[in-house]
Parts: structure tokens; C-alpha cells; sequence
């Protein structure tokens, strides 16, 4: 989804992805991430976050507002 957006933007893709599973309510307080990314020639970095609060998508206007549809649950 970030590539169909905002095309190759090399590095911060990785964090358009991680807002874009923040926006999704995929994220919560307490799961862990394993945030991986890949450069040219032999770069490569690897972090793991904890989440230390939960978003709820409904509150938030972001980046992804207009192209994330979210069901509510009664």
C-alpha cells in the first residue's frame, strides 16, 4: 500500500508501512514489532518495538485517513 501511494521512497517506506499497520488498529499496547529494512549493497538494520500505548484509528486523522475504511464492531 505505501509503494501504490507514495511510490519508492527507499528508507522511509518502512515507516509508512509501520503508520500504515498503526492506522489499520493492528497495533496495541504491549505487541512487539520486528522492524526490518534493507539497503544497497550489503546494509541491513533490524530493530524490535514494543508499543507502549494503542491508537484507535477512529480518533486519529493521518496520512491514511482517506484510503482506510474501518468496520465498527457493536
Amino acid at each position: 500500500m505505501t509503494i501504490y501511494r507514495f511510490g519508492n521512497t527507499s528508507s522511509s517506506s518502512v515507516w509508512y508501512a509501520l503508520a500504515y499497520a498503526e492506522a489499520k488498529g493492528r497495533i496495541r499496547r504491549g505487541d512487539r514489532l520486528w522492524q526490518m529494512a534493507y539497503g544497497s549493497g550489503f546494509k541491513c538494520c533490524n530493530v524490535i518495538w514494543r508499543a507502549i500505548g494503542s491508537v484507535d484509528p477512529r480518533d486519529q486523522v493521518n496520512v491514511w485517513s482517506d484510503e482506510i475504511v474501518l468496520a465498527i464492531v457493536l
